[in-house]
């Protein structure tokens, strides 16, 4: 189950009601898949070839075109990062600059952990969201925010677009301090 800190008063939400209430109230989506429909060879698996990647994807077909229906996403696949990655330092600065997208930002984790840092109302500032295996997140378009791993550095999750070209970032200037 997702945990919410808040950077600037240093606040811990916890619980399904609360998170989806804070959430919400951020224009933030949060959902929670059944993790149990994962194959049980691919839980705690952080190298994936293409066959286990669809198999994740099979497994939670319904949710994915659930979710691909109500908010209009097109295409999906699954992002397994861990420290047998290649590059996987130079995906994480990329990851960890404040950035944009001109579409929601959608991960649904199946393993592992991540979290987003998400900038909230003027009020609020900005929000770590620790994700955990069955979290959903849609971070809204527009919305500042950055991505980063927690202290396995090790997740798999399966995205969805509504462009095909997939993950595209635009740097955002950020005026006020990210509190880390």
């Amino acid at each position: 189950m997702a945990v919410i800190k808040v950077r600037k008063t240093g606040e811990v939400i916890q619980g399904h009601e609360h998170v989806s209430n804070f959430l919400q109230k951020q224009g933030v989506l949060y959902e929670h898949w059944d993790i149990h429909k994962l194959p049980e060879h691919l839980k705690n698996k952080f190298v994936l070839n293409d066959q286990e990647k669809e198999e994740i994807l099979a497994a939670f077909k319904e949710e994915i075109e659930d979710l691909a229906a109500r908010r209009g996403y097109k295409t999906w696949d699954v992002v397994a990062l861990s420290d047998a990655t290649p590059n996987l330092e130079e995906l994480l600065k990329k990851f960890e600059q404040v950035h944009i997208h001109t579409e929601d930002e959608v991960r649904a984790i199946v393993a592992g952990h991540g979290i987003f840092i998400i900038k909230g109302d003027e009020q609020t500032g900005y929000f770590n969201v620790e994700l955990e295996a069955g979290d959903v997140i849609s971070v809204p378009e527009g919305n500042p925010h950055f991505f980063t791993l927690m202290e396995d550095r090790q997740v798999v999750a399966v995205r969805l677009f509504i462009d095909p070209s997939g993950w595209v970032a635009h740097p955002y200037e950020e005026k006020e301090e990210v509190v880390k």
